[in-house]
């Protein structure tokens, strides 16, 4: 209720102050201009004060009509001096006219209509018989100087307008690509975590699977207890890289922008998911001719990763006896390469989640995911480029 209230008043205030500042122009324009006559006049300033009151009227429509208000103040001057009433100055009459047109984008029609009152000024001076009238030099560059105050300082509000107007649009557009930004932020955040999770509990099921079933049909006490502990270390990992994935979450969510590299699973911890594979009956080799510690921490996480998934899809898809896990370093990037004996998963058109998220892993470094059938059975090749800037 507050803000709507706060809104309305807000409303009503733009509204009020055009009108105010309009109202306080014309009462100030004939102030002046009344206070001159009532200077100089030896007569009645009655009908030179009633030229001041229409003179000062015109400027309330100066925002709708400014071209208007400039013509018919220009020639109410020279009407005015027709009429024999006191002296005013040819400008000053016209001085919040010239302001207003200035102000609206006019300018060449201000300076036009001050050179035509000064010009007619200085024509009838140069002619007028009334040696207090003759032109001088003080006046005529006071009325000059007039006339450029008034338009310069109309140019001037209506530039700082403009000014403050397109610095609010570039921060509306500033503040629109900062939420699309984080937003966008957001998004691969979430996708990064789906990724992670993925892998993570996809390989724990996968093994937990194989040593559950293996355990269903054991008739030895022996061989089911050893599957059963299996499943039970399997989860156990998981527990441990779910509670890092979280660890590194509120680590970024306190500012800390580099938790360091034990928060990330790679390459140096790569013999817990062989040893998972064999224990779930998969023969695998491996062949790292690569010094993770070299490694930048992306690109050493992302080929963990990938040869983590890679194993899992061995174990859940290909019918798989034997695979071969290698990687090696080759000029600027990492080629991980894992091979199986099986028939191999989905690599058509629309590849599983866990290809798909390989690909999205290696993309996020530059490189890419090659996978498909091959001699020995299915290969996933990834090519890692390892000079990656690292996130500081």
């Amino acid at each position: 209720m507050g803000s709507a209230d706060a809104g309305e008043t807000g409303e009503e205030r733009e509204r009020l102050e055009p009108w105010l500042t309009d109202a306080s122009l014309a009462v100030a324009v004939t102030l002046v201009i009344s206070l001159v006559i009532a200077a100089d006049s030896e007569s009645s300033p009655l009908p030179g004060v009633a030229w001041a009151i229409g003179f000062g009227a015109l400027l309330l429509l100066r925002r709708r009509l400014p071209l208007a208000v400039l013509a018919v103040t220009v020639f109410g001057i020279f009407a005015y001096y027709a009429l024999d009433l006191p002296p005013i100055g040819m400008v000053l009459p016209a001085v919040g006219a010239l302001y207003s047109t200035a102000e609206v984008r006019r300018t060449s029609w201000a300076v036009l209509g001050a050179a035509v009152l000064i010009a007619v000024s200085t024509f009838y001076r140069f002619n007028d018989l009334d040696p207090r009238a003759h032109l001088t030099g003080f006046g005529f560059v006071t009325e000059l100087a007039l006339a450029a105050a008034a338009i310069a300082l109309g140019s001037v509000v209506r530039l700082a307008r403009e000014t403050r107007a397109q610095s609010a649009r570039i921060a509306a557009l500033t503040s629109a690509e900062e939420s699309r930004a984080a937003e966008a932020r957001m998004h691969a955040e979430r996708v990064r975590i789906a990724r992670d999770l993925h892998d993570t509990i996809g390989h724990t099921l996968s093994v937990a699977s194989l040593h559950t079933s293996v355990a269903a049909e054991a008739v030895d006490s022996d061989d089911r207890a050893a599957a059963l502990e299996r499943v039970r270390g399997a989860t156990s990992e998981a527990l441990r890289q779910l509670r890092r994935t979280v660890r590194v979450l509120r680590e970024e969510s306190a500012g800390e922008t580099d938790p360091g590299p034990a928060s990330a699973l790679g390459l140096a911890s790569i013999s817990s998911v062989i040893e998972a594979a064999r224990a779930a009956g998969l023969n695998v080799t491996i062949d790292l001719d690569v010094d993770p510690g070299r490694l930048p921490r992306a690109v050493d996480a992302a080929a963990f990763r990938i040869v983590q998934e890679s194993v899992t899809n061995v174990l859940r898809h290909s019918g798989a006896n034997a695979a071969h896990v290698s990687a090696h370093v080759r000029v600027d990037e990492l080629i991980v390469r894992i091979n199986d004996d099986g028939h191999g998963g989905s690599a058509g058109p629309q590849p599983g989640a866990g290809i798909r998220g390989m690909r999205e892993r290696a993309g996020l470094l530059g490189g890419r995911l090659g996978v498909g059938p091959s001699d020995e059975g299915f290969t996933v090749t990834a090519h890692l480029p390892i000079d990656v800037e690292e996130e500081t």
